[in-house]
């Protein structure tokens, strides 16, 4: 009896630039290349002599030796997880065995554009808001640090008790002053504290789930994660790869640990014979008209049609609910900013408008 040969994973210098820039790029000429007839180790060496990435080149140069070497593409594609993920391994697999590896790296190439175009739309719309807080932040600890030493000079010879709010910024500027290191310190022991949980499995799942629990942004966070579910799992199902399979895989491609969790345990349930609704009813991540299409779908044998239509729905509702909230941002981030700068601002100058009363 043949045993199955162990893939041994290789490690990749700049996967994450490539499986973003380079790899949807490669999937849809190599779709274009075998539609057309071109053998598949001719393909391989035509796109690694084209890439300018010299680290995805080494790649696309060792998945080619394992092919000629007698290996499926799907197995020499394996031997890169960090490039090639389990969706991308399975549906290439899919492909292969049901003689359809042209169409499957077609649908792959489509799907994993649409994927760039979210997660580009996601990162713009942050964009925004996360340098606009960053200026801000900068501004006050500049006026914290250096301007509001010139005022407490000048309060000294007042010869009175300060306003509490001047007081408290007086001692919040010269504990930074005197202890600026303890404060840098600090903060870059509670970030890289943070991303080191946050990197752990129960860590991942808390800041997943205080992200869906987090008003405004989760709604949108659940809307993406929805969005990925019913997409991914449309093509894996039309790639012809088994539901069990591709719950599993499904479950660590949402983007977010509740979600993939509450999908993986659904597995289970549908291992015994129950339905993918089924096993999701009930749950409350999971919209109920998500629930009703899914199971609309597995009544009539059309489910990867209604997950498709799913991951479109879901689509243009992330798409307006990110113009929606860079709208709302815009005026909320101003409040903020004016709170924040204007408070220190005012506890400057308290003591100046009480200058009278101070003095006598």
């Amino acid at each position: 009896m043949a045993t199955a040969k162990k893939t041994v994973k290789k490690r990749v210098s700049g996967a994450r630039k490539i499986r973003l820039k380079e790899l949807p790029m490669y999937t849809r000429q190599m779709a274009a290349m075998l539609s057309s007839g071109m053998p598949l180790v001719q393909s391989i060496f035509a796109l690694e002599e084209q890439t300018l990435n010299k680290n995805f080149r080494t790649v696309l140069a060792g998945v080619r030796v394992s092919v000629e070497g007698g290996s499926m593409y799907s197995d020499a594609l394996d031997e890169y997880p960090q490039v090639f993920d389990g969706l991308y391994v399975n549906m290439m697999r899919a492909g292969e065995t049901g003689g359809m590896l042209a169409e499957t790296s077609e649908r792959v190439a489509t799907f994993l554009e649409a994927s760039n175009r979210l997660r580009a739309k996601v990162k713009s719309a942050m964009m925004y808001p996360t340098v606009v807080m960053c200026v801000a932040l900068i501004i006050s600890t500049g006026l914290i640090v250096f301007i509001v030493p010139t005022f407490a000079t000048m309060f000294a010879g007042f010869g009175a008790k300060l306003p509490a709010p001047t007081q408290m910024l007086l001692n919040v500027s010269n504990f930074i002053r005197d202890y600026w290191y303890i404060v840098l310190a600090a903060a870059a022991a509670t970030i890289y504290s943070l991303r080191r949980y946050g990197q752990t499995e129960k860590g991942g799942y808390a800041f997943d789930m205080f992200r869906l629990r987090f008003p405004l942004i989760g709604k949108l966070a659940r809307k993406i994660a929805i969005t990925r579910f019913a997409s991914t799992f449309a093509q894996l199902i039309s790639s012809g790869v088994p539901i069990i399979q591709a719950m599993s895989i499904v479950g660590l491609a949402t983007g977010n640990k509740v979600i993939g969790k509450a999908i993986l345990s659904a597995r289970a349930s549908v291992e015994q014979g129950k339905t993918v609704s089924e096993t999701l009813k009930g749950n409350k991540e999971f919209p109920s008209m998500l629930i009703h299409m899914l199971s609309a779908g597995e009544q009539t044998g059309k489910m990867e049609e209604m997950l498709s239509k799913l991951a479109e729905f879901y689509q243009e509702e992330v798409d307006t609910m990110l113009e929606g909230l860079t709208s709302m941002l815009e005026p909320l981030l101003m409040v903020v900013i004016g709170v924040m700068i204007g408070g220190i601002v005012l506890a400057m100058f308290m003591p100046i408008f009480k200058m009278t009363e101070v003095v006598m």
